[in-house]
């Protein structure tokens, strides 16, 4: 037979092949049509691969604090925030929060002619409620004065009769599946009568206990208040004057790039959830898939990536000191007693003053310290696994102070050396705002190409 002929016998049976649905030849070949996804490098955001390292102190324990202890520990791939969060993107937060509440009243108020409300092609809204923001407010209209109005301090509480918005109304309302306690119940199906139950019990947010009623009773709703104590400059140092910090670090224009403190960990937990509706909203407009949920790394992921793949090392630039060659500090932190200037800055500095570990993250060590996700217990690094090791617990407002304690990482500008090692561990209570401490996100790295 000619290559011609046998050119051509290929082509003939590509072409059966191809033409052929899977209900006639039989062969899994897969739900076809799928779009392929390749997930783009995320805006300000590192790429920390999956690997394993050797978890604990890298150090004497000069505190003898007893909590951790050398572990080798895997860690699959993430992405991780380049720098802290800084007050100027927990701003955008906060305004998006006090914007939909305005939104939302004005919704209710019905204004004549505005769909402050999605609704579909009927002109009908959609249910449940979605808000259009592609609808502009029209400022002048008595209704949205009246709405401004309640959202404003009543006048009695006015400082010189000062118009400024009431921060306690700026509350942010998210919804969240309890996968945790969903794993631990059962669903067990009658196939004979065709009904099903699940079985088992579930803590809800108040601390009480009931039974599973359906899938709804993994799914906890959470009312945060959002904006920053800023009060927390003043509180956490006694007789110590920090009344400008509590006027204007927040607010201010010259404080935009430094990291936001004053969040509790509750806070920061919302703004984490918030991000990630805000981006996938933003996908799905496109007609894009959705990306993995932004949170707070675990504990492992922290050291791991602050580690920036130097096993051992003290630091996350790598030595045993905190200067360089040239006598630089390399952290903003505490270093010698009183003497808080030393380093170039009284409080915390711009984010990303200092330079980068070998996985392009900023700050690891000092500047602010960083909530994890991690509940913090002293023996943790005892039963954790050895794969993606995590411990959680939801503590609610009604629990004991010991269950509400979050692990802090990274150390910051009023500590010490020691809490800046990359092993070094602490504790925060989840409800109590601090004017050292910060966070940053990560988010999972969908697909397996390391």
């Amino acid at each position: 037979m000619s290559m011609k002929k046998i050119l051509i016998s290929a082509l003939v049976l590509t072409g059966i092949l191809t033409g052929c649905s899977s209900s006639t030849t039989g062969e899994l070949i897969g739900v076809q049509g799928r779009e392929k996804y390749f997930e783009p490098e995320p805006l300000e955001m590192a790429f920390i691969p999956a690997g394993s390292f050797t978890m604990g102190p890298s150090d004497q324990d000069a505190l003898f604090a007893q909590n951790s202890l050398s572990k080798t520990v895997t860690v699959d791939a993430f992405w991780m925030d380049q720098m802290e969060i800084t007050n100027n993107k927990y701003r955008q937060f906060v305004y998006w929060v006090r914007d939909s509440i305005l939104r939302t009243k004005l919704a209710e108020a019905g204004v004549p002619d505005r769909e402050y409300y999605m609704v579909d092609e009927e002109g009908n809204v959609i249910e449940p409620y979605v808000l259009n923001w592609n609808e502009e407010i029209d400022f002048e209209e008595q209704t949205t004065k009246d709405a401004l109005e309640e959202m404003y301090y009543p006048t009695e509480e006015r400082f010189n009769g000062k118009k400024q918005f009431d921060i306690r109304k700026f509350n942010y309302i998210y919804y969240w599946v309890d996968y945790q306690q969903a794993a631990k119940s059962a669903y067990v199906y009658d196939y004979e009568n065709n009904t099903g139950e699940y079985q088992g019990e579930v803590t809800n947010p108040d601390g009480s206990r009931s039974a599973v009623a359906n899938r709804a009773s993994f799914i906890v709703k959470k009312i945060t208040n959002v904006y920053p104590d800023t009060l927390c400059w003043i509180r956490d140092f006694t007789y110590s004057f920090n009344d400008p910090l509590a006027d204007m670090y927040f607010w201010h224009p010259s404080y935009d790039d430094y990291p936001v403190v004053g969040v509790d960990w509750v806070q920061a937990v919302a703004f984490s959830n918030w991000r990630t509706d805000f981006m996938n909203n933003a996908l799905r407009k496109k007609g894009l898939a959705e990306v993995s949920k932004y949170r707070l790394p675990l504990e492992t992921e922290w050291e791991f990536a602050a580690r920036g793949g130097l096993d051992l090392s003290m630091y996350p630039w790598g030595g045993p000191y905190t200067r360089n060659y040239q006598g630089c500090f390399l952290a903003n932190f505490k270093p010698l007693r009183g003497n808080y200037i030393d380093d170039g800055s009284v409080y915390a500095a711009k984010v990303a003053s200092y330079e980068p570990n070998e996985f392009g993250l900023y700050d690891m060590s000092g500047n602010v310290a960083e909530w994890t996700s991690g509940a913090y217990h002293p023996s943790a690094y005892i039963f954790q696994h050895d794969l993606q090791p995590n411990y959680e617990y939801n503590a609610s407002p009604d629990d004991p102070a010991v269950l509400k304690r979050k692990v802090i990482r990274g150390g910051s500008w009023k500590d010490i050396a020691y809490f800046l090692q990359t092993s070094s561990r602490d504790f925060e209570y989840q409800d109590s705002a601090k004017p050292y401490i910060g966070f940053r996100n990560v988010r999972y790295y969908i697909g397996a190409n390391y």
